[in-house]
């Protein structure tokens, strides 16, 4: 990856709605160069998709929390339970497996802290595994969405 693929990158990270013509001149490359180093990028991975980013209090989802989560074991069965389980679970729009204690960081969003409370205890602590769950509100967002640095 060379200076060019990283300038596309971190184009396409403030605006991927741009045509392969704009694109190519904020690059400064022609058209038919860029073209084919944008779908290199996309063949080997490196662009995985393109995705609107949403205001979660635009669709009522206002409440965030992060939960960490503690297993009661972690052969493999277990944590590949949880994690398949996990993934189906809507309201949980990040999940990432730890180093140490607790085994799990879930990053929820719901409309309010009823909702939350509801699917902490209905859904959430019932996940393959779960010991205990421990939860902290989110108050503010200071970085959220921040492009990759290139």
């Amino acid at each position: 990856m060379d200076v060019i693929d990283r300038k596309i990158i971190a184009v396409l990270q403030e605006d991927s709605r741009l045509t392969i013509t704009e694109l190519a001149a904020r690059v400064g490359l022609s058209v038919s160069p860029c073209h084919r180093r944008l779908r290199e990028l996309e063949r080997g991975g490196t662009i995985r998709g393109y995705r609107a980013v949403v205001d979660a209090s635009a669709l009522g989802l206002t409440f965030q929390a992060l939960l960490f989560v503690t297993m009661r074991q972690e052969d493999r069965d277990t944590l590949l339970s949880f994690e398949a389980a996990v993934t189906r679970v809507p309201e949980v729009v990040q999940a990432q497996r730890l180093f140490g204690d607790p085994d799990y960081l879930l990053r929820v969003v719901t409309a309010d802290l009823t909702a939350y409370q509801e699917l902490e205890d209905d859904v959430l602590s019932a996940l393959p595994g779960v010991q205990r769950l421990n939860s902290t509100l989110v108050m503010k967002h200071v970085v959220n969405d921040r492009p990759l640095p290139t």
